[in-house]
């Protein structure tokens, strides 16, 4: 089981590196207003998406074969359902991060570089609650 950890702890900080940058791209993206510039924005944002997919889908499963591969002993108390909660809000995130990308491809893009600057800060914030829960199991 230290293996899937280590795997797990590795695919969830790859997939944050991922989520961290994509929405930064989004900023950028914004921003330009030369075609040149947001083409080549889009196939980059188009380019970590789909690199980043897989190594949120392994995070999950690895993060799944933990909870299940401890059995009861993991699953007592609120906390694993609070991170569980919060890893569900960073698949809704990660998935609208993908509708955002087409939408600037196809250029429907309504929102301001200052607002995907707020969006940016998302997985951070769930980064520091994940963390806390799962070192301070706190309920």
């Amino acid at each position: 089981m230290l293996v899937v950890k280590a795997l797990h702890i590795s695919f969830v900080v790859a997939w944050f590196a991922g989520l961290f940058y994509l929405p930064r791209l989004f900023v950028n993206h914004a921003m330009v207003e030369d075609v040149a510039t947001r083409e080549r924005l889009a196939l980059m944002e188009h380019k970590l998406y789909r690199f980043m997919t897989p190594l949120g889908i392994l995070a999950v499963v690895l993060g799944f074969w933990l909870w299940f591969g401890y059995g009861d002993m993991i699953a007592i108390g609120g906390w694993l359902h609070a991170k569980t909660a919060l890893v569900s809000l960073l698949i809704v995130y990660h998935l609208y991060c993908g509708r955002v990308l087409r939408d600037f491809a196809a250029g429907r893009n309504t929102r301001s570089h200052k607002w995907y600057r707020v969006f940016n800060e998302v997985p951070v914030l769930v980064l520091f609650a994940v963390v806390f829960l799962v070192v301070l199991k706190p309920f």
